[in-house]
């Protein structure tokens, strides 16, 4: 048999893992702690995968030449403490999945904020510039899946900081950095800088031939950059200055300023708010590095559909208009969705508090919100931080509670805005069954 690699976690990166690894003559093993999803389970058993759940077989584990570790596995585990001990390589998925790309490029996106809409933004451009290519990473399949049952051309990946941890040699055509803000914490001892470091790990490798998109008005990007050496040739996105490379709005117009320049309308933007401004302009930039023609790249930016929650218009019952901004895991993603209201708000915040400073939105809250429903299993932070600043802080235990106490509490003409700031794991599976469940309570109303 060929080299032996454990895979730690038996989620979409670990199963994608275990197929690559497995075609490419690797002797696999797949390690769960807890109960393996049945669909996975399935798969692993029709590819004549060996695995395990509910524990770790240490001594199996022990044995690896090499151990992938999936994104949600913090390296504080008992289990990771011990490989690393060892001085087994821990990688991840993304890594493995560089290994066997061939000659195909990857558009790595990474980010506190606004990276699933990049990363969708630019993978719709693609296409309509008619481009073999995949949207993959935290979005749909990942890329490790995606080169062993159906290798593309062009691999546009979302990639969480997580993620970029555990690189080796991984290295994006094109790299785009959308923003750095406090988030995940938690898992870098509290320590800023070393979840800085973790998002600048995506031009690591990169080389002077390679591209790195980033929001030049970013004041963390900005400072990082002055002693962070990087390779790869810099395409900045601003809207404070004129760049010569890269782009920048100036006037209510856009200027894409790479091979074949253009400009267009901000207006003509399908996605609204600044923040947007932001992510159509990495997208355009990114897009026309690939090639793709300015009439297309117009095209895609002017006809883009919102991402399911995210910002997403659900209902509006009585004049009281329901937005699931499920997908807002940290207090800036709100900030950013507050930032895009003109109507009074009524906001669903809680969940899992990933160290969380509420004081980055309070201002906000105070000009913009009228009340607010916590919808966790601990809200003492969010009290804490704003009764007093609105009038009503009001405790739900559940989707359902939380949008009827909302719908009693507004008036026609307020918005009821899910944007919870924190992660979503303590009454729900994901932010996607927190989004959902939100939905179906508001289709019940």
């Amino acid at each position: 048999m060929g080299k032996k690699i454990i895979i730690l976690g038996a989620g979409e990166s670990g199963v994608g893992t275990a197929l690559l690894c497995k075609q490419q003559g690797y002797d696999v093993f797949v390690s769960d702690a807890g109960k393996i999803q049945q669909h996975y389970e399935k798969e692993l058993i029709d590819n004549q995968i060996e695995f395990e759940q509910g524990g770790h077989d240490v001594v199996k584990i022990l044995a690896a030449d090499e151990v992938m570790k999936s994104p949600g596995i913090s390296h504080k585990t008992e289990i990771v403490k011990q490989i690393l001990q060892k001085g087994i390589p821990v990688i991840s998925e993304i890594e493995i999945a560089y290994r066997y790309k061939g000659d195909s490029k990857i558009i790595g996106i990474t980010g506190s904020n606004g990276k699933t809409t990049t990363t969708s933004l630019i993978y719709q451009i693609c296409k309509k510039g008619g481009l073999d290519c995949a949207l993959v990473g935290n979005i749909g399949n990942s890329i490790a899946r995606q080169i062993a049952l159906d290798p593309k051309q062009l691999y546009v990946v979302e990639i969480s900081s997580f993620q970029l941890d555990d690189i080796i040699a991984f290295r994006p055509d094109i790299a785009v950095l959308t923003n750095i803000t406090e988030d995940h914490l938690d898992r870098y001892d509290y320590d800023f800088n070393k979840y800085i470091k973790a998002k600048f790990n995506i031009t690591k490798n990169q080389t002077s031939m390679d591209f790195f998109i980033y929001n030049a008005d970013d004041p963390v990007t900005a400072q990082q950059l002055t002693h962070y050496p990087f390779h790869s040739k810099p395409l900045p996105i601003s809207m404070q200055r004129e760049m010569p490379k890269g782009a920048f709005i100036k006037d209510g117009n856009m200027t894409v300023a790479h091979g074949d320049s253009f400009s267009m309308s901000i207006f003509d933007f399908a996605l609204k708010g600044k923040h947007n401004q932001y992510n159509s302009m990495a997208a355009a930039v990114a897009g026309s590095v690939v090639g793709i023609r300015k009439e297309k790249i117009r095209e895609a930016v002017s006809s883009f559909e919102s991402l399911e929650h995210r910002m997403e218009k659900v209902a509006t019952v009585r004049g009281i208009e329901f937005i699931n901004d499920s997908k807002a895991t940290n207090v800036n993603s709100t900030w950013f969705a507050l930032e895009s209201m003109d109507k009074p708000v009524t906001l669903i915040l809680g969940g899992v508090d990933k160290g969380n400073d509420y004081d980055l939105i309070k201002e906000m809250v105070a000009e913009k919100v009228k009340a607010i429903i916590c919808m966790g299993v601990d809200n003492s932070k969010i009290h804490a931080a704003f009764d007093g600043v609105v009038e009503k802080v009001i405790d739900a235990g559940s989707a359902e509670d939380a949008v009827k106490s909302a719908y009693e509490i507004s008036k026609k003409g307020d918005v009821v805005l899910l944007s919870p700031a924190c992660a979503s794991f303590d009454l729900f599976k994901n932010y996607e069954d927190r989004g959902q469940q939100f939905k179906k309570a508001v289709k019940e109303l």
